[in-house]
């Protein structure tokens, strides 16, 4: 299957659930997760414990009102609405067409370190990325 089609596939899976909670599945701007991975390093070179970000900032619409639909997409969805007790086994369950590993999905933390609710979930292409955020529409 090509990237473009596992991408739009896996973002079927928006508004599911794992367990009883509701999960949001969408595409993720390069932005977004650059953000999030640069304070999850940076935060972790003075900690032994779970890697931490916050949330990523979101992109605002612009002067028309209309979301920014020239942004470039990466291979990464981002989910959110985990349940705080979620690991990555659930996670890579919940796509288990894609066959991930524990090394492609990243959950969030707060400062505290306490699970935020969020992840992101590298897919083996930009286009399994829109595949991902297809079957969550």
């Amino acid at each position: 299957m090509d990237s473009h089609r596992r991408v739009e596939f896996a973002l079927q899976r928006n508004r599911q659930n794992i367990g009883r909670r509701y999960i949001e599945v969408f595409r993720c701007k390069r932005e977004e997760y650059y953000t999030a991975v640069a304070q999850e390093v940076s935060s972790s070179k003075f900690s032994n414990s779970p890697r931490r970000a916050g949330p990523p900032s979101r992109s605002k619409p612009s002067a028309d009102g209309s979301k920014d639909d020239h942004v470039v997409y990466t291979g990464i969805l981002r989910m959110r609405g985990l349940p705080f007790s979620a690991e990555k086994e659930e996670i890579i369950n919940f796509f288990k067409e894609f066959e991930l590993t524990e090394d492609m999905v990243h959950l969030v933390v707060n400062p505290d370190g306490r699970p935020s609710g969020e992840a992101f979930v590298e897919l083996r292409s930009a286009e399994d990325s829109k595949e991902g955020m297809k079957n969550q529409e």
